[in-house]
Formats: structure tokens, C-alpha cells, sequence
């Protein structure tokens, strides 16, 4: 069919059209045999009708072994980088593009310099309530892929992903991970994880779902669909991950935990931990027996209709004394 040096771009690109223009093969065929994608092969198509054999000889872009920037700015770009200057700033004051400092940079053996991450005192001998929340190794060193964490998930090899976090400026709602220790002091993640267990392998598993609700009560996402309006990378970078849980994701985790029927048992357990930790501050319980129709957003306890509130006292004072102890001094009006 052609006869043409390998060197010859514009020669295979004829051959390649001839191939297609003379029904001997299809557009696929022809890009797999010589290597290209389809859509090539249709670009070639389109120049070769519009002008001939000259346009198939027209290159497009930037020269590929033209280097962007000149040899004399390596020095530049080095110093520049190592003054902690980002690419898009050192393309600003050297007048190119950011994809040509990168590429620079890339050509210098320029390498980032993943910082060490920081670890809590989780180790032996740190406060019990803090359990639940102990780091597990990472096979991933970028805190924005966590490629291989995921394949393990997949693959069943990992109940939930370790936090990892990488160092940033300007991160939208970061000043929320100043509740994170409040929210390990409480015990909440040591109490999920006793009274659920696990809900198997996962990526996203039992901690970081109970982290993802308790960090979108902080920042007031009322909802799973709320969280259409926020980037997942973003709030990822909260959880120590590269993407947080989209809507689907989370309401599948939901749907988990509520099939254990658990629901109350988290709650007594939560209660009895804060009445064991703050035991002096929790002496107040009131009980109406008044009937008025509430219109509020809070959820409140009631009871069917009834003779006498007095027959509802008995079981409600037998569950208190389990919860705060005999020895409490109790007194009603």
C-alpha cells in the first residue's frame, strides 16, 4: 500500500487515511495497527479533506523536544522552589506557563518533600476513650491518592483508611479539626466501636463514618444530600482522606448501621460513659406529666395516654437508678 521512512509523519498519516478513505479497514483497525487513538485518525481525515497533503504535514502544539524555559533558568527555578515558592508563582514571575515550571522542575529531579506525618499519642498507656480512634498504617505516601488503600479495601484487606494529611494553605473549613480532640475525649468512637463492632472491609468504615456525620453536625450539614454542595476533595482533606464519602456512599453506611438495631444501645452507652465522667453535673431529671402539643425541631420522648403519670414512674426511676447508681440521692416534686 506505502512504502515511507519512519521518520516520515506526514507519510504515515496518508497511509493511514488512504487505509480508512479505500474501505480496506475501519478507523479502529487503523489506530490500533499504528499505534494512534481513533480520534487521531479522524483528525487526519479532517485535515486531509480541508487541505491536502500539506496539512498533514502541519504540527500542532509546542515543539517536543523544544525545551520551554532556557538552561540559564534552572538556576532560578531551583532557588525559587527551594524558597518554598510555588509553580504557579514561579510561572508568574518567569513569564510561562505552570505546565512549563513542572516540566522543568521534573527534568531537574526535582522531588516534593513529603513531610513526616505527625501522630497522636494513641500508644499504650493514653487515655482508653482514645482507642477507637488509633491510627492504622498506610501503604499510600500521597494523602491525595490513596490508590492502594482503596484496592485493599476492595480486595478485603482493610476495615477502614488511616488518616494521612498533608500540609496546606487556605483549606475551606479546616478550623472544624480543632473539635477533633473534644470529640475523642467524649468516647464516642470507642462506644460505636463496642457497640457495633465493624461493618466490614471498607474504605470508608465504622470511624470514619462516625467522624464523617460528627464533623457535618460541626459544619451544619443537616443532611447526606447536603453533601452535593461541597467538594468531596475538600472535606476529604478533613478526614486525613482524598475524597469524603458522596451522598450514595454515606447512605449506604447509614443503612448498615441501622439494620444492627443498635440504635438505643449506642445512645445508653454513650449516656453511661458521660454520667461515669461527669458524674457531679448529672442530677437533673424532669418529668411532666402536662399535655401540650409541641411544635418544635427538637425530639422529645413521650408516652401513651394514660391514667396517672404516677404509673409511669416506676419503670422510668428503675432505669435511671441503673444508669447513675443506687447511691445517688434522688428527690421528686
Amino acid at each position: 500500500m506505502a512504502q515511507y521512512s519512519v521518520n516520515d509523519r506526514m507519510s504515515e498519516a496518508h497511509a493511514m487515511v488512504s487505509l480508512v478513505e479505500q474501505d480496506h479497514a475501519d478507523q479502529n483497525d487503523v489506530a490500533a495497527a499504528f499505534a494512534y487513538s481513533p480520534r487521531t485518525v479522524r483528525r487526519y481525515q479532517v485535515r486531509f479533506a480541508a487541505g491536502g497533503l500539506p496539512a498533514l504535514a502541519r504540527t500542532v502544539g509546542y515543539p517536543k523536544d523544544r525545551r520551554r524555559l532556557p538552561e540559564s533558568r534552572d538556576l532560578s527555578v531551583n532557588r525559587l522552589k527551594a524558597e518554598g515558592c510555588s509553580n504557579r508563582a514561579i510561572a508568574r514571575r518567569l513569564g510561562v506557563s505552570e505546565k512549563a515550571v513542572r516540566k522543568q522542575l521534573k527534568r531537574l529531579g526535582w522531588r516534593e518533600k513529603t513531610p513526616e506525618q505527625a501522630t497522636l499519642p494513641l500508644a499504650g498507656g493514653a487515655d482508653p476513650n482514645l482507642s477507637a480512634f488509633r491510627q492504622t498504617s498506610s501503604l499510600d505516601s500521597d494523602p491525595g491518592n490513596r490508590v492502594l488503600d482503596r484496592l485493599l479495601a476492595r480486595a478485603g484487606l482493610l476495615d477502614d483508611a488511616a488518616p494521612l494529611f498533608a500540609p496546606g494553605k487556605n483549606i475551606p473549613r479546616a478550623g472544624v479539626l480543632l473539635a477533633i480532640p473534644a470529640l475523642i475525649k467524649t468516647g464516642v468512637f470507642d462506644c460505636a466501636q463496642s457497640v457495633f463492632g465493624d461493618i466490614g472491609p471498607a474504605f470508608y468504615g465504622l470511624r470514619t463514618t462516625v467522624l464523617t456525620l460528627l464533623l457535618m453536625a460541626l459544619l451544619r450539614i443537616k443532611r447526606p444530600e447536603a453533601l452535593k454542595e461541597h467538594a468531596p476533595p475538600d472535606l476529604g482533606r478533613l478526614l486525613g482522606l482524598d475524597r469524603a464519602p458522596e451522598v450514595k456512599t454515606l447512605r449506604r453506611k447509614l443503612s448498615t448501621l441501622a439494620a444492627f438495631g443498635r440504635a438505643v444501645a449506642f445512645g445508653r452507652e454513650l449516656a453511661r460513659l458521660r454520667v461515669a465522667a461527669h458524674n457531679e453535673v448529672m442530677g437533673f431529671l424532669y418529668a411532666d406529666g402536662h399535655v401540650r402539643v409541641y411544635h418544635g425541631k427538637h425530639a422529645i420522648v413521650t408516652a401513651e395516654a394514660n391514667a396517672g403519670m404516677a404509673r409511669m414512674l416506676p419503670p422510668l426511676l428503675a432505669e435511671i437508678r441503673a444508669l447513675v447508681g443506687e447511691r445517688r440521692t434522688m428527690r421528686g416534686a
